[in-house]
């Protein structure tokens, strides 16, 4: 009995050992995970957020030059935590995810709903039915495609908004 335990206790250090080595390996690789291949969120922080905007009632609203509405304002905020101006452009949606594409915008923000059918082109945060002055209404956001340390700062921000 004693000796199958310690067979047993010397397979666990093997798989600890090689789970260790695993780590180092990649972190000597310096991976990091989630990536932005472009490195969107890292241009983004201390720089400027380049946001579209679709027009949609109750959600962002253009009067001449100036925006406003619950949208405007998150992003505003957002933008404020990564220490960034915000730039911002109006314009249809399918624009919108062509300059997501093209890397003119880093989040497009409008009446984007769970089902967007811009899925295929642009990377989707997760439907967001609470956050402030939404009034219930499902929205998500975008942004390029396979910028995923972009996506996970925006929805870890959007997570803490819709729990206030």
């Amino acid at each position: 009995m004693p000796r199958e335990r310690c067979l047993r206790v010397g397979a666990c250090a093997k798989k600890t050992i090689l789970a260790c080595a695993a780590a180092l390996a990649l972190a000597a690789c310096n991976v990091q995970t989630p990536a932005d291949p472009n490195g969107a969120l890292e241009e983004v922080t201390n720089g400027t957020l380049r946001v579209g905007a679709s027009v949609e009632p109750g959600l962002i609203r253009e009067s001449g030059d100036e925006l406003s509405g619950p949208l405007y304002r998150i992003i505003e905020e957002f933008s404020a935590s990564l220490r960034a101006q915000t730039s911002w452009t109006v314009a249809g949606e399918e624009t919108l995810v062509t300059m997501l594409e093209d890397g003119t915008i880093d989040i497009a923000v409008g009446g984007f709903t769970g089902a967007t059918a811009w899925m295929d082109r642009a990377a989707v945060t997760r439907a967001y039915h609470g956050l402030p002055g939404m009034e219930g209404r499902e929205i998500v956001m975008l942004v390029p495609a396979g910028e995923n340390a972009l996506l996970g700062s925006l929805e870890a921000f959007l997570d803490g908004k819709e729990s206030q």
